[in-house]
């Protein structure tokens, strides 16, 4: 039985149990929104450690870390530090992106090790587990790779259903700057053209579903094409590929299967709240996990601020779930710090969302860090920080002569000054003053 199956039997789960505390909201709420498909609690039964998270309406906004070997960097205990420090960073979810090497010990290991939710693009590990060009891999083996990676204890997989036979032709009739960006997409394209054959997920969407509902997998529709450039968000070819996907979600959700819709890649800033009706309208509410959005295309090595601009502005007008996008965007396979500058990043982009959205308590982590400003009480700052490692660097960096300030204001600090001043104190900006 899958989450939405038993939500809809009006069965609670230890999964939504556990969600409805973290987000401090009533499980009848909680079991209700997840009937409706409006949340997901992406929860395989085969990931036995898990700590379930809910994507959705009303929840608190999530991130997600893309991770994985390649060809060209297939450092197997690197991947491995970086999941280990995306989960002290706290990240929600991880996507294994491999598509080289030990892909499947990877993604067990991962698995095996990790709280947090698991995603994978079975379509990425599809030639390298049957070592066949792209050309020669039957649409059974496509299917078949789903089912090894939900076999696993994936918790949700990106398929790029929405590329159709049908959606291709509007792409091929309207001409894009970028073309189709997404790996995967740009795969499925190239393999129906290459065999004049349809997408097999959109084919045999039905034998997915099959696969989907036996493991409880959470299905996220991926948009092949999603804009790669913001000359090319929000055309023809976008909004063909989001109405298929508004149809597909319709169809997995018959048969009790979770889904989540997957968004735009670059998108100008005064596009994204259109977007966001958009799809909430056309995918009936369904949670939305966009990549980005990526507001301007001139700044690689600064593509995680340009990301968290956007994705900031997405979830504040209805996006659920954010993926994180590294300073190496664009450029090369992250390292550890880029990791950790995305993450940084993108959770904050999440948390000013939530705030905007009023999710309760949401700015309850603020109003303590204001406050422990208003007391110049350093260690409360530091461990509230968002980055407590860098916080405190900083500081010992740069050693006041006083300890009640900083080395930017010195004894004209505003809050020490505000403080004596309403205590009845002298501020004694000039003179020494030893206390």
């Amino acid at each position: 039985m899958t989450q939405m199956e038993a939500a809809r039997k009006n069965i609670i789960t230890k999964e939504m149990q556990i969600v409805a505390k973290k987000e401090n909201i009533d499980v009848e709420e909680l079991k209700n929104l997840i009937a409706e498909g409006k949340v997901i609690i992406p929860a395989n039964k085969n990931h036995k450690n898990i700590d379930p998270e809910a994507i959705g309406l009303n929840m608190r906004t999530k991130i997600n870390v893309n991770l994985g070997i390649s060809k060209d960097s297939s450092d197997f205990d690197l991947e491995m530090e970086k999941v280990k420090k995306a989960i002290d960073l706290k990240a929600e979810a991880i996507m294994d992106l491999s598509s080289y090497g030990k892909t499947k010990e990877f993604r067990t290991k991962l698995i095996d090790e990790s709280k947090a939710m698991i995603g994978t693009v079975p379509v990425y590990d599809a030639l390298g587990f049957y070592d066949k060009e792209l050309k020669d891999i039957s649409s059974k083996e496509f299917l078949d790779v789903v089912r090894e990676h939900a076999k696993d204890g994936v918790d949700f997989v990106t398929i790029h259903a929405g590329m159709n036979k049908e959606t291709a032709k509007i792409f091929e009739r309207n001409e894009r700057l970028t073309n189709i960006v997404s790996r995967g997409g740009s795969l499925m394209f190239a393999w129906m053209k290459l065999n004049n054959k349809e997408n097999p997920f959109y084919e045999f969407y039905d034998e997915l579903l099959d696969i989907c509902y036996e493991y409880d997998v959470t299905l996220s529709l991926g948009d092949a094409l999603r804009p790669g450039s913001i000359k090319d968000s929000t055309d023809a070819s976008q909004i063909k590929e989001l109405i298929t996907l508004g149809e597909l979600t319709k169809r997995a959700w018959e048969k009790n299967v979770q889904v989540m819709i997957e968004g735009p890649g670059h998108m100008a800033l005064d596009e994204i709240k259109t977007n966001m009706i958009l799809q909430k309208k056309l995918c009936f509410d369904a949670p939305f996990y966009v990549l980005g959005p990526i507001v301007t295309d001139i700044a690689p090595g600064y593509d995680h601020i340009t990301s968290a601009i956007g994705g900031a502005l997405a979830a504040s007008c209805g996006a659920d779930f954010l993926c994180y996008v590294t300073p190496a965007e664009h450029l090369r396979l992250p390292d550890l710090e880029d990791m950790k500058e995305g993450i940084i990043a993108c959770k904050i982009a999440a948390h000013a969302a939530d705030i905007a959205k009023g999710i309760k308590n949401a700015r309850d982590w603020d109003n303590k860090m204001s406050d422990a400003r208003r007391r110049l009480d350093w260690e409360e700052m530091f461990s509230l920080a968002i980055d407590e490692e860098k916080a405190r660097r900083y500081r010992k960096e740069s050693t006041p002569e006083h300890e009640d300030s900083c080395t930017m204001c010195g004894k004209m600090c505003s809050m020490r000054n505000m403080n004596r001043v309403m205590e009845g104190r002298d501020i004694n900006i000039l003179r020494a003053d030893a206390n």
